[in-house]
């Protein structure tokens, strides 16, 4: 085996003695003649959805050991979706950038990621597709289901579902407050088809995860288990050469994109899915999600679209149940960590509760999956789930009430004279990659308080940022250009008309061209955009794509493999 880790451990020379001397420190000599695998672990008291990974690691180095390699702990860049300010989505490329750096200088064969957060398992597959070594996921799976008065808590959904019954008056504080420490029942991540959960089963889809092991919860031994057998399996990629570069393809991305659709996914997954294929050279577009996705049927009956949580959805047959489903959706070409085949193992991968997952013919959603917009006011483009939408909004006009900022909108949303009402679509900018920075979760807008007592439970809403993926409603997002990169967002005043047709895929301003392009943006939409002076927040806002492409950096697109570069002396 020609292994990597020989350019600093082989040889009788100085360097490989100081190489193999400070590693030494009990080690049997023949560990160095084994292959090196790093354990890259999140795991992080402020991330707490990741808080057990280390757990998780001492079963990997496991099966390392086991199966005659040496197990490296790498701790990387954690990042906690409910503690990081301003946004955890500011930092994800960071912790690519970070992970990919440490694995290309030090004397690694192969690795094992372990993540679970929302930007963990994205950041990691980023930072593994960029380096490409051999390289497996381990997602560190959800936490089971809390109850509060006898009724199931969904985290994230019910958050937002409850604080707006605060807002209505129809929950008293109390309450909410008292529901807080039930929210959280165990270790793991989100419970919901959010973004943690989403990418995980994204990432298995993808073949970088050992198949069947994917949303098993965070509390299951079989978590454990599996944690292992990749353990073991990372010493087998190493063995066979097998790197991201290989099974990273565009039948691999196509997979996942089948997968997003069908599991009701959060639409996070788009752009963490365009960045990771950016890393590679693997030419996938803003339009592939709905060319491939939009008639792919929504099987998976799981908050926020439907009514069940992960733990049901493991029950009831988990990733491999729906993607039997569909299997004829599926690229039969695409591989796994394993070497094989990704629809190899669909053969025996029954549903054992047709409510959670259902079968193909008695679908949640017929046509499901991620809707792209275009428009004037979207012209590279903006997406909507419209399985988490009100079908009576799919199809909309609406005059527009403009908010300039987060902080402009929360200043006026429960302005008793602010002019709105149902029929209103909600505009929110400066919220975009450059703009805040970092493209925060705040397109879910709450809805206004005078409205919510009215009844109101949802509107349009229309968002150059990103919505949280255990969050519903009909919310048009990632709209490109964003305003703080001269979109058209910029140029929308209150009083203009907007309509939604997602049928037709369109997002536009009833405005002619000519005007909206002469209009210049408010001096107070200009201000609030983030202009700092130092540090990651300026290299990323001078460096960060937009959301059509993933908005990585620009000078980390493309794979520049695991190179050593300049030897120490």
């Amino acid at each position: 085996m020609n292994l990597r880790s020989a350019q600093w451990y082989s040889g009788t020379d100085r360097n490989a003695y100081i190489h193999r001397a400070w590693m030494r420190r009990g080690a049997p000599r023949d560990a160095f003649e084994r292959p090196q695998i790093a354990i890259a672990n999140t795991a992080s008291d402020l991330t707490p959805c990741n808080s057990h990974l280390d757990e998780v690691a001492e079963s990997v180095r496991n099966g390392i050991y086991e199966a005659g390699g040496t197990p490296l702990e790498l701790p990387v860049v954690s990042l906690g979706e409910t503690q990081v300010r301003p946004t955890a989505m500011l930092w994800r490329n960071m912790a690519a950038m970070a992970t990919e750096e440490m694995l290309r200088a030090n004397p690694v064969d192969g690795v094992v990621l372990l993540g679970g957060c929302d930007k963990t398992i994205p950041a990691l597959l980023m930072a593994a597709a960029s380096v490409d070594l051999p390289a497996t996921v381990v997602p560190g799976g959800p936490m089971l289901t809390g109850t509060f008065r006898g009724t199931p808590l969904g985290c994230g959904t019910d958050v937002w579902r409850l604080s707006e019954e605060v807002r209505a008056g129809s929950l008293s504080q109390e309450d909410f407050t008292q529901s807080e420490s039930a929210m959280i029942r165990s270790r793991g991540h989100c419970n919901t088809m959010g973004t943690a959960s989403t990418m995980a089963l994204v990432a298995e889809a993808l073949g970088m995860v050992l198949p069947g092991l994917a949303g098993t919860p965070a509390p299951d031994s079989r978590l454990l288990e599996s944690a292992h057998s990749t353990g073991r399996l990372a010493v087998e990629m190493v063995a066979a050469d097998r790197r991201p570069s290989t099974l990273l393809t565009r039948a691999s991305f196509a997979n996942a994109i089948v997968c997003l659709a069908a599991v009701g996914g959060s639409t996070n997954a788009v752009v963490h899915l365009l960045a990771i294929a950016g890393r590679l050279g693997v030419e996938l577009t803003l339009d592939d999600f709905d060319q491939i996705g939009s008639e792919v049927p929504v099987l998976v009956d799981l908050l926020p679209a439907g009514r069940f949580l992960m733990e049901d959805f493991h029950r009831a047959g988990g990733l491999r149940a729906v993607l039997a489903e569909v299997r004829d959706l599926l690229d039969p070409t695409a591989l796994t960590v394993t070497g094989e085949p990704l629809v190899g193992y669909l053969d025996d991968a029954p549903i054992w509760d047709p409510e959670v997952i259902r079968i193909r013919r008695e679908p949640l959603v017929t046509h499901g999956g991620i809707a792209v917009l275009r428009g004037n006011l979207a012209p590279s483009g903006a997406v909507i789930k419209p399985a988490a939408a009100s079908p009576h909004l799919l199809q909309h006009r609406g005059r527009a009430v403009v908010f300039d900022s987060v902080e402009d909108f929360h200043a006026r949303i429960d302005d008793p004279d602010l002019e709105i009402d149902a029929g209103s679509v909600l505009v929110l900018r400066g919220c975009g990659p450059k703009g805040y920075p970092g493209m925060p979760e705040v397109a879910n807008m709450p809805i206004p308080k005078k409205l919510l007592q009215q009844g109101v439970r949802d509107m349009v809403r229309v968002c150059d940022g990103r919505m949280s993926g255990t969050a519903y409603g009909t919310v048009v997002l990632h709209v490109t250009p964003e305003a703080a990169a001269d979109g058209p967002l910029a140029r929308v005043r209150t009083g203009d008309v907007i309509s939604l047709d997602v049928a037709a895929r369109r997002i536009d301003v009833e405005v002619p061209d000519g005007e909206l392009a002469s209009r210049h943006p408010d001096d107070i939409c200009v201000a609030g955009f983030a202009a700092p002076r130092r540090g990651w927040t300026r290299l990323y806002v001078d460096h960060v794509q937009q959301a059509d492409t993933g908005a990585d950096l620009d000078f980390l697109v493309g794979s520049s493999g695991s190179g050593i570069g300049r030897e120490s002396h």
